[in-house]
């Protein structure tokens, strides 16, 4: 049985069309935002949120190094440079900032999740 998820080919670009919201995500998907979370659930075993979420900082992850940390928050959607910051430490295990060193520091660079 197709779900809705199967209808729609890229979701990190609707998600950066919704502006990485749950809900413009939905309405944009035509479903309700619990019906998103069943399908996400189901499909990829995480909410949409933290399927977001960890879309966000794997695309961070390629800005890093190349833009400023300030400037990679504002370009994956987090309004707060200090928000930006404070997700990716808790699930990368370190600081944007250590990303943003010479290639020589950053080679027990942890990756973020699926």
């Amino acid at each position: 049985m197709s779900s809705h998820l199967d209808r729609i080919q890229n979701w990190l670009d609707l998600a950066q069309k919704a502006n990485w919201s749950v809900t413009t995500l939905a309405k944009r998907s035509g479903v309700s935002v619990r019906t998103l979370e069943r399908h996400f659930l189901e499909a990829f075993g995480k909410s949409p949120k933290a399927w977001m979420t960890t879309r966000r900082l794997k695309q961070a992850v390629e800005f890093l190094g190349r833009a400023p940390v300030k400037e990679v928050a504002f370009l994956v959607g987090y309004a707060h440079p200090s928000t930006f910051s404070r997700e990716f430490k808790r699930h990368a295990s370190q600081c944007p900032h250590d990303l943003a060193k010479p290639p020589a520091q950053t080679s027990s660079v942890r990756r973020i999740g699926t």
